[in-house]
């Protein structure tokens, strides 16, 4: 092989890693049995993509919230995101989250809240649900209790699930 023909070998081989690397590559292999909700996305959606909030919850209560959105990235990374910065502030306080974690399995009082250990005093209390209640991942029903509203379950569980992460 002359040098000619080595150096046009070379310059394919160079060409097609180009090519190869120059795709997308997935952040995960794409199953559809495991992906099927990924999938089934990626069948509607055109790039540059959207993201997805998708659950099923029964709770301890037995209220049951099922909820589905998505939107486009496009939409998502030219969204203002300093007005969403009181609802997930809300979240950023430990005491707020126990008193979530609670309030999701079944609605209570602020003196039901109260009387868990550490939960700080009445005035606390009260200082923190009044945080959540004006984010709006809490809203007071009948009887001056307090709930998750359903359509804010689910966002609030996959939230907390992408803190894990």
């Amino acid at each position: 092989m002359s040098d000619t023909d080595r150096l046009d070998a070379l310059e394919r081989r160079v060409a097609e890693l180009e090519r190869q690397t120059a795709r997308p590559k997935p952040a995960v292999a794409s199953d559809p049995d495991l992906f099927w909700a990924l999938e089934g996305l990626l069948d509607r959606v055109d790039a540059p993509g959207a993201a997805m909030i998708t659950g099923h919850v029964t709770l301890p209560d037995g209220r049951a919230a099922r909820w589905q959105e998505s939107a486009g990235t496009a939409d998502l990374l030219d969204d203002d995101w300093s007005q969403h910065v009181a609802a997930l502030a809300a979240l950023a306080h430990p005491v707020r989250i126990r008193l979530l974690r609670h309030v999701l399995g079944g609605a209570c009082t602020a003196q039901d809240l109260t009387r868990i250990d550490g939960m700080g005093t009445s005035g606390q209390v009260y200082h923190h649900l009044r945080q959540l209640v004006a984010a709006g991942w809490l809203h007071t029903i009948g009887g001056g209790r307090y709930e998750v509203p359903v359509a804010r379950i689910v966002p609030l569980l996959t939230t907390i699930m992408g803190a894990r992460r």
